[in-house]
């Protein structure tokens, strides 16, 4: 798409990944993390970045050369999967040469970065768009990880009831900001004139 302004694009891709998408497939990481703003999320972070402008590019501008319709969408989630994997693999075990069998998860599923690509395939035309939107998504990544982090910081102050203490809490929480973040990004999509 040409002509989208380069705002909503930022503003959309902050809210178009809602946490039933980004935490509820990777719900054990968010519930455990202690910290949103550590390390291991930031490396994380950028390797999310990085591959979906890897991915765009790759589905974008190869393979849609060679396929066309269902078989680009079919192949997207996996290979995207796959690539992110391997990245954060990579980077964590060779680069880092991180012992990460003893700290949780942060909560960056595979499936984030393929919904993410999925989106960019779909709405970026140039690779600023795609750069946006990707800035966006961590954006959005690291505002949802900061609320479930002052979530849980100010149940530890005020008095919660016994059986809402810890993941029962967040749980509820991102249930609601989930149904927030989803109808923003319906809003967002409308405005940018992408359905």
């Amino acid at each position: 798409m040409t002509g989208i302004p380069l705002y909503l694009l930022l503003i959309y891709s902050c809210f178009s990944i809602n946490l039933v998408l980004q935490c509820g497939l990777g719900i054990k990481g968010v519930v455990e993390s202690k910290n949103p703003f550590d390390m291991p999320v930031f490396i994380k972070s950028i390797i999310v970045f990085i591959s979906i402008i890897c991915m765009w590019f790759f589905f974008s501008m190869v393979v849609s050369s060679f396929f066309s319709g269902l078989i680009i969408y079919v192949l997207l989630f996996p290979v995207s999967a796959v690539f992110y994997s391997g990245l954060e693999y990579l980077i964590f075990n060779f680069l880092l040469k991180n012992d990460r069998n003893n700290e949780p998860e942060p909560g960056f599923p595979p499936v984030f970065t393929a919904a993410a690509s999925f989106i960019c395939v779909n709405i970026a035309g140039s690779i600023l768009d795609t750069v946006i939107l990707s800035f966006g998504f961590i954006a959005g990544l690291f505002l949802i990880n900061f609320i479930i982090w002052e979530i849980r910081r100010r149940a530890a102050l005020e008095a919660v009831p016994l059986f809402l203490r810890g993941k029962p809490l967040i749980l509820i929480a991102m249930g609601l900001l989930s149904l927030i973040f989803t109808s923003a990004s319906l809003l967002l999509f409308r405005m940018i004139d992408a359905g």
